[in-house]
């Protein structure tokens, strides 16, 4: 009995210290994705905000406002007991006032993300494309940034703005 006593405690101990390391990962990826988008935000003058490829696409400015708004969403809904609501971000006029939003929404996500540290990353969750695990939304969180910020790539080429050099892990 010591012994399954011992092993049940080993096993515990494991995932938890392996759910830990997720969100660590995570965290430090998350850094890096803010420091890049930030780095895109700085490069684009700020005449440009409002460049879109064609009509149906979103603005530069909308491209990043897209990116916070769907962080927000994911990280308040699965990983805080905060009821969401919609950010309102028609204040953001200046490209100044964009950049600070972008390191006050990562950091507001982050901070969710670490306040659950313990969170079972394995619990499904509801979602509208069907139950997903925290583990999935994270991943989700820094692939909806990722495909975004790829669409901004794009559009500082299409500007004549070279690209930041990428930080990525």
């Amino acid at each position: 009995m010591k012994k399954f006593i011992i092993l049940v405690l080993i096993l515990v101990s494991n995932s938890i210290f392996s759910q830990q390391f997720v969100v660590d990962t995570f965290v430090e990826k998350w850094d890096n994705s803010k420091t890049y988008l930030v780095q895109m935000a700085e490069a684009m003058p700020e005449d440009k905000y409002d460049f879109k490829p064609s009509e149906r696409e979103m603005s530069f400015k909308e491209q990043v406002l897209h990116i916070l708004e769907n962080m927000d969403w994911l990280s308040t809904t699965y990983f805080s007991k905060e009821k969401y609501s919609k950010s309102d971000f028609s204040e953001i006029k200046t490209k100044e006032q964009l950049i600070a939003q972008i390191n006050t929404s990562f950091d507001a996500s982050k901070s969710k993300v670490i306040a659950n540290k313990n969170i079972d990353l394995s619990e499904k969750a509801a979602f509208f494309a069907g139950p997903k695990t925290k583990l999935q939304i994270l991943n989700l969180m820094q692939d909806h940034v990722t495909h975004h910020r790829g669409q901004v790539i794009v559009y500082l080429n299409l500007c004549q703005v070279k690209p930041p050099k990428y930080v990525g892990w």
